[in-house]
């Protein structure tokens, strides 16, 4: 082979490099382009604010100006499996209790709280007969409740309360995870004594004559934390604008909830699948309240970590700074 053939030869290899190298990097470059937002959310009136902005379409319209091209929302039965998700990068946005939150921003999930949703809003259900002699926190010795999973707001409510009232949740009673929709089927065949769940599952139950409220989470906990937004790390470094408009309609959301009860109460009853009648009784008799400052929460939030931390959740206590970014708060206000 002749010198000009080996350069030619040479060169050529070189050029082929460089295109699989640029098709490479283009490649690279498209799978990082960020095309769908999904949001985590749960079957709860606690939670209705997503669900507003979803059916009003807000969420398609910030997204839309940044190219999103699909923004979709998956319906959660708890918590710790929608963190659990959110873990594995199937989530960019959630609507999720506080403490799996804490949990799985401990673990390493790279994430923060740029807001509260809601407090309270939980309710103690004891089947019908028990709940006509329920005295206080000692009847519930040798009983059968179900809750969310360890590491949920329900679970970490629930066993703090037991806990300041003396009576071990790992020995006392028998606490078991389930989702709403298991544990309302189990406290109606009779397979349970009670449950502690967000609302609107308590009414639920109650409607179908099937148990009484006996404890709301808010005379357990005064005005303990409940939900919040955990947005993840990528959106808040590379997406700034992006997540200051969250903000804004999260906010623009629960004025709507306020403003237009009706309306919102029809939302919810139809992302969640239960009657108009069910919602409307459960906003007359639950105890939560829809806001947006994370500085309310704090000190609340900041104590379900302590709870997590002494029931083992969690290996070490975080600081605020590990679990909230308030800038985008602060912006706004």
């Amino acid at each position: 082979m002749g010198k000009n053939r080996v350069y030619k030869y040479i060169a050529a290899i070189i050029i082929l490099i460089i295109g699989l190298s640029g098709c490479t990097s283009q490649q690279q470059a498209e799978e990082a382009k960020l095309n769908t937002i999904t949001i985590g959310v749960q079957p709860s009136t606690h939670q209705i604010a997503e669900m507003v902005a979803m059916d009003k379409g807000w969420w398609h319209e910030i997204f839309s100006k940044y190219g999103i091209t699909k923004t979709e929302d998956r319906l959660f039965p708890s918590g710790p499996p929608e963190m659990h998700a959110m873990l594995g990068g199937e989530l960019d946005i959630a609507y999720v209790g506080a403490a799996p939150a804490i949990s799985a921003i401990s673990k390493g999930l790279d994430a923060k709280i740029i807001a509260a949703v809601q407090i309270s809003g939980s309710a103690l259900v004891l089947k019908p007969e028990l709940a006509d002699s329920y005295k206080g926190p000692n009847d519930l010795i040798g009983k059968k409740i179900a809750t969310f999973p360890p590491g949920s707001i329900q679970d970490s409510v629930l066993k703090h309360w037991l806990k300041q009232n003396n009576i071990d949740p790992d020995k006392d009673l028998r606490i078991v995870a389930m989702g709403p929709g298991d544990a309302i089927t189990a406290i109606e065949a009779g397979q349970i004594d009670g449950v502690f769940l967000p609302a609107p599952s308590p009414s639920k139950i109650e409607l179908d004559k099937k148990g009484k409220m006996v404890e709301l989470s808010g005379t357990m906990w005064p005005d303990h934390a409940c939900c919040v937004i955990v947005v993840s790390g990528k959106l808040i470094r590379e997406y700034p604008e992006m997540v200051k408009e969250i903000l804004d309609i999260h906010i623009r959301a629960t004025n709507y909830i306020y403003s237009d009860t009706d309306d919102a109460k029809k939302i919810c009853a139809k992302k969640i699948k239960l009657s108009e009648e069910v919602i409307d009784y459960s906003l007359k008799h639950w105890d939560g309240a829809w806001i947006t400052d994370p500085k309310e929460i704090v000190n609340s939030v900041l104590s379900f970590a302590k709870v997590q931390y002494d029931l083992g959740y969690i290996e070490k206590m975080p600081k605020q700074e590990d679990l909230f970014d308030m800038s985008f708060y602060n912006q706004i206000q």
